[in-house]
């Protein structure tokens, strides 16, 4: 109805055609402020944050398994084998001084799996117990084949693990 009134008088199409993109932009200005969030709340399209990992522990401040810890994490893994008693491990350190009673670690069996994809070199996580500075329990928390391994790298990674480091 505007627009054909205007059309009707050049006068008042100059007025109008003033009022009505102040109207637009006001009517922008607002739709902004409506969908732009509150400060302390991201938007739904700004990137989630990063996790950053924690620091690797020194060498120097690393260890061994001893015997008991890995017949552990053996214990743990081997369900998840299909001949767990042809599996070749190998082992990345341990902290001297671990940083909890509850300590993550990470490393790899060539192995058969129940599942052909995965068989041989297979990368794992489990979580362990720690008491006294040894492992006295582990759960398995995942394991992966073939080119899954990465999956287990990255979970690795953000406990400052990498379990592409056994020897």
């Amino acid at each position: 109805m505007l627009v054909f009134f205007t059309a009707m008088n050049a006068v008042t199409l100059r007025t109008t055609t003033g009022s009505t993109i102040a109207l637009l932009a006001a009517s922008l200005a607002l739709a902004a402020c409506a969908t732009t969030p509150p400060a302390d709340q991201p938007s739904a399209s700004a990137a989630p944050a990063t996790e950053t990992a924690p620091p690797a522990t020194p060498a120097s401040q690393l260890r061994d398994l001893t015997p008991q810890e890995k017949k552990i994490i053996v214990e743990a893994i081997a369900p998840s084998l299909k001949e767990p008693g042809s599996a070749k491990y190998k082992w990345t350190k341990f902290p001297i001084v671990p940083p909890s009673d509850q300590v993550s670690y990470c490393a790899t069996v060539d192995a058969k799996s129940p599942h052909a994809a995965y068989s041989g070199r297979q990368a794992y996580i489990v979580d362990t117990k720690v008491s006294g500075g040894h492992i006295t329990a582990a759960v398995l928390g995942l394991i992966t084949g073939g080119k899954d391994t990465a999956i287990v790298a990255n979970m690795c990674a953000t406990h400052g693990l990498d379990p592409n480091s056994a020897t």
